[in-house]
């Protein structure tokens, strides 16, 4: 607790200069690498379009995509929410720039009463000569109110109050790109269960024929009724896959008309003809971990909450000292009738100076500022640990872009040998060179690369959106709304 001394010095040299008490806050310095380990990799890549880093998911070149995407932003409810909550943080900064001002009213009223005679001031006043028990009363009247800031606690409260501002509308674009990335990654993931849903299909189709064969060769007596049992169970376990599959379908399609603010079905005709996947953009204008921290709006967000600690500790602090106050009234009042109302003897005016010190209560206040300095230190380490985490998300997404397109590459090497090894079995087994076991299992292999092939390309596709969300694309620099200090 300040002594009584340094009280009165810091009241006098905050009379004459005006400061504000409490630390004046400074953006940490985080500390980032000067590259991203995987960008070699990223700049590698062959892809077949570039994206533009501002709307990513143009680069995709799927104009479905960027419809879905464009409409998800103008109809998104949680993005409905975030711009309802930068209203609130607009309001709440209005109110604390009103709070520097001198406050004013302006009050009338007229009364009229008609007095007892039974109570005892009545019947006092009934004994006085021409004594009327009705009386009339008027006033009009003009306040002004004014708390001088002397310390600054208003104003660290103002900081307070326009750094939440910065952060809500943050916030707000975090929520935007947060959009635009589950509707891309609904789409690819609606186009992925089509792509696995007409593998399984066909292989449906596949071991239909093949049972066929069986069952003309079991006719004619070539074939053992263990082959067609076989068979048959073969395509049973085919399927079973396709509604499940199915499902996950349906799920797919009704989530992507929630995030476009519709009821599920709304969208399911323009979506329900399958089409590719995806194909994932060359990442450019990545950028280093150092631009990172003033491009991704989750990061702002954490940075703005820190300054809000800061600004908190000046607020508490300021109750340290004396508060002053300014009021004045300036009106007329009358009883004898409205029209002296506004005569220079009706006239009335006051002034105050007010003072309010919790000169007692020193240790409320040591334990408020304690309370904000540990808001603080909580909200710097969330600050450091949003960095970290982001530098995390972006070093995964290139990572598992780079190694899902070399898998979907080689995923699709193996699927055209197996193909031609499935020709080739069916056609040894017609030829009783091999069993019909042979031939079940390139089925299977075949069928289970085919389907890891799609969801490598799915995947793909999904990480270089992780990539573009992590990198903060999909919005322009801070500018003038979101100047930071």
């Amino acid at each position: 607790m300040p002594s009584p001394s340094r009280l009165i010095t810091l009241a006098i040299a905050s009379l004459l200069t005006g400061c504000a008490v409490g630390p004046d806050y400074v953006r940490p310095t985080l500390p980032a690498e000067q590259t991203f380990h995987g960008q070699a990799a990223i700049d590698s890549r062959s892809a077949l379009s570039d994206a533009d880093f501002g709307a990513w998911w143009t680069g995709f070149a799927d104009p479905q995509l960027t419809r879905l995407v464009q409409l998800a932003m103008e109809q998104n409810l949680d993005l409905a929410q975030a711009q309802a909550r930068v209203a609130q943080a607009r309001a709440g900064l209005g109110a604390a720039d009103a709070a520097l001002l001198p406050a004013g009213n302006v009050s009338s009223q007229a009364a009229r009463a008609y007095q007892s005679v039974e109570t005892p001031l009545g019947k006092v006043l009934n004994t006085a000569p021409g004594y009327s028990r009705y009386g009339n009363a008027f006033e009009a009247n003009v306040g002004a109110s004014w708390e001088l800031d002397v310390f600054g606690g208003l104003r660290r409260g103002q900081e307070a109050a326009r750094a939440e501002y910065q952060a809500s509308e943050a916030g707000a674009i975090a929520v935007r790109l947060a959009v635009a990335a589950q509707t891309a990654d609904t789409y690819i993931r609606v186009r992925e269960l089509q792509a696995r849903l007409k593998v399984a299909q066909q292989q449906v189709k596949t071991q239909q024929e093949l049972l066929s064969t069986i069952h003309l060769l079991y006719d004619k007596g070539l074939a053992a009724e263990l082959q067609v049992r076989q068979a048959e169970g073969a395509l049973a376990q085919v399927r079973a896959v396709v509604p499940e599959l199915a499902t996950g379908l349906e799920a797919a399609l009704n989530a992507m008309d929630v995030m476009l603010g519709s009821l599920p079905g709304t969208h399911r005709a323009e979506l329900e003809q399958a089409g590719a996947i995806p194909v994932a953009p060359k990442i450019t204008a990545a950028g280093s971990p150092r631009e990172l921290l003033r491009r991704r709006p989750d990061l702002i967000v954490a940075e703005r909450r820190l300054a809000v600690a800061s600004a908190r500790i000046g607020v508490a602090m300021a109750e340290y000292y004396p508060k002053f106050s300014l009021s004045g009234l300036l009106g007329s009042a009358t009883s004898v009738g409205g029209g002296n109302l506004f005569t220079s003897g009706a006239s009335q005016a006051s002034g105050a100076l007010g003072l309010r010190w919790r000169l007692f209560d020193f240790g409320r206040i040591d334990a408020q500022i304690s309370q904000s300095r540990g808001q603080e230190a909580e909200m710097l380490a969330a600050y450091r640990l949003a960095a970290l985490r982001a530098t995390e998300d972006v070093e995964n997404a290139f990572s598992s872009l780079v190694n899902r397109e070399e898998q979907a590459a080689v995923l699709a090497q193996g699927v055209d040998s197996l193909g031609r090894a499935r020709g080739a079995s069916f056609a040894a087994y017609q030829k009783g060179v091999v069993s019909l076991i042979e031939v079940l299992q390139a089925d299977e292999n075949l069928l289970r690369a085919s389907d890891a092939r799609v969801q490598a390309q799915a995947a793909s596709a999904h990480a270089a959106v992780a990539a573009f969300r992590a990198l903060g694309g999909g919005w322009q620099a801070p500018g003038a709304a979101l100047t930071m200090r």
